[in-house]
């Protein structure tokens, strides 16, 4: 069992299909599959042996496919880096995981040379000259085989509190998410995927990379998310399946030209990594006449665990029901379930939770116990099994005694019809011990005071809940690399 032998059996089977697209540039199935050996000869040339980690710091560019099947061709393991990261966070990714090597992107060698040299591991610069040096080397003469429960990927949260901890992926565990994100999306070989999520983040790997490869479609890339960009690449490529984060979508719909390019080949549109608010899945769904399902799961399921099914009820703002083989429960902070229509913890069992944290024992003993995973979510969970994820359980704020769940303002606040983005967030106060506070982003060309804000906020729910702080943020609020907002970099004005 290897997650390349999925890759490598669509390429027997389509050799002249395209995989990859990228601009002007085309990798069909079988140029990958040679290129992808090389790379896999490449590393057997640096010692690189199975279960060795080998990192990969590179951008959304051709480059990341073949590398990353050249590591899992090897039965390697792939630690997938972000690009933006500075010298101290590669070398932390780097002695954490105990890697063998790293391929950085030239444009990033600056902050990738250093941080591998303090690990003392060897840093390999993929730049101009990337398909020179990969014929230098001899393609591998088979896929490595691996057990089911062998690490394919590590990969490391986001760490918002503390430092990160890498999830392992095993073979099986990806191999089972494929399969179902594949069924999910109804992939085929007439299939273009929109490939503007990370590729390096789970989302983006699994779902687009390595369903698109399964299902043998076409993978089209955008090294970095821009709203124009994206609509051309839609248009141009004929997109039929686009994969994004709430952010992406919001930027879509509020372009001012959107109607201007012809998106007509997008069948179906899918939101994960974050909560998608109602009125933005509406608007989608109107502007760009395209089916929007919301999904969710985390690096830690591999990473789809529960889904809108397109042949099904949808209901808005739920993230579905389970996939495939895959159990959800709501538990309180003991592991005890929770009573039918109470908010708990969503915890999750399947074939697609990881083996565990890398190295890291006690971590996994507090996240996994008999097979269950917690996740930090809360949700709740209505009589037909759709689960309503309420929010983060680190994100949820107490004032003056009362539980109030940012996602449930956030939601009256994308109802505004001058609020682009909103993000709520629990600010110290010596009184009630936190009081709500919302950032805003102005639509271009909108007004707006604080007051106006509140109020509107303040006519639709509790009086405890609305925001007594509302602040404006002209450069936008902070995302991540996905897109996704970061609420712990926000905090209102001194």
């Amino acid at each position: 069992m290897n997650l390349a032998d999925n890759f490598v059996t669509t390429a027997a089977a389509q050799p002249d299909h395209v995989a990859i697209k990228f601009d002007d540039l085309e990798l069909t199935y079988a140029a990958l599959d040679v290129a992808s050996s090389m790379a896999a000869g490449w590393l057997a040339d640096l010692g690189v042996g199975p279960g060795d980690r080998v990192g990969i710091m590179l951008p959304n560019i051709p480059q990341f496919p073949v590398l990353y099947y050249g590591i899992l061709r090897a039965g390697a393991v792939v630690v997938p880096m972000n690009p933006l990261f500075k010298a101290r966070e590669v070398e932390f990714y780097l002695s954490d995981s105990g890697a063998k090597a790293i391929f950085a992107w030239d444009g990033v060698a600056a902050e990738a040379q250093p941080g591998a040299d303090a690990a003392g591991v060897p840093c390999v610069l993929v730049g101009a000259d990337f398909t020179a040096e990969l014929g230098q080397h001899a393609p591998a003469p088979a896929v490595v085989d691996r057990a089911p429960d062998d690490t394919a990927v590590i990969l490391y949260t986001s760490g918002t509190t503390g430092k990160p901890k890498g999830a392992e992926l095993t073979h099986s565990n990806l191999l089972s998410n494929v399969a179902v994100a594949v069924d999910l999306f109804d992939g085929s070989p007439d299939d273009v995927i929109f490939g503007g999520l990370p590729l390096f983040h789970s989302f983006g790997q699994m779902c687009g990379l390595n369903a698109a490869m399964t299902c043998g479609a076409t993978l089209t890339l955008i090294p970095r998310f821009d709203p124009t960009k994206a609509l051309e690449v839609l248009q141009r490529d004929k997109v039929t399946i686009m994969q994004g984060v709430p952010t992406m979508y919001v930027a879509l719909v509020q372009h001012p030209e959107h109607n201007a390019y012809d998106t007509s080949t997008l069948r179906v549109s899918v939101s994960g990594g974050a909560s998608l608010p109602v009125e933005i899945l509406r608007g989608f769904e109107s502007e760009f006449d395209a089916i929007l399902l919301e999904g969710y799961g985390l690096s830690e399921t591999s990473p789809i665990a529960s889904f809108n099914h397109a042949d099904r009820e949808r209901k808005a703002g739920s993230i579905g029901t389970p996939i495939r083989d895959v159990e959800m429960k709501l538990i309180d902070s003991e592991w005890n379930d929770v009573p039918a229509g109470e908010i708990g913890e969503i915890a999750i069992k399947g074939p697609n939770v990881m083996k565990g944290y890398w190295q890291r024992p006690d971590a996994t003993a507090e996240a996994i116990r008999d097979d269950w995973f917690r996740t930090g979510d809360l949700a709740k969970v209505d009589e037909d099994g759709y689960f309503f994820i309420v929010d983060r359980a680190k994100d949820m704020i107490i004032r003056g005694g009362y539980n109030v769940y940012p996602r449930e303002v956030e939601e009256v606040l994308y109802e505004h019809p001058a609020v682009a983005e909103a993000a709520v967030v629990g600010v110290p106060d010596p009184e009630y011990g936190e009081e709500i506070g919302a950032a805003i982003t102005l639509k271009p060309g909108a007004t707006a005071t604080s007051e106006e804000i509140a109020e509107f906020v303040k006519e639709r729910i509790a009086a405890y809940k609305y925001p007594r702080i509302v602040w404006f943020l002209d450069e936008g609020l902070p995302k991540g690399p996905t897109g996704k907002i970061l609420k712990r970099e926000i905090a209102p004005p001194a």
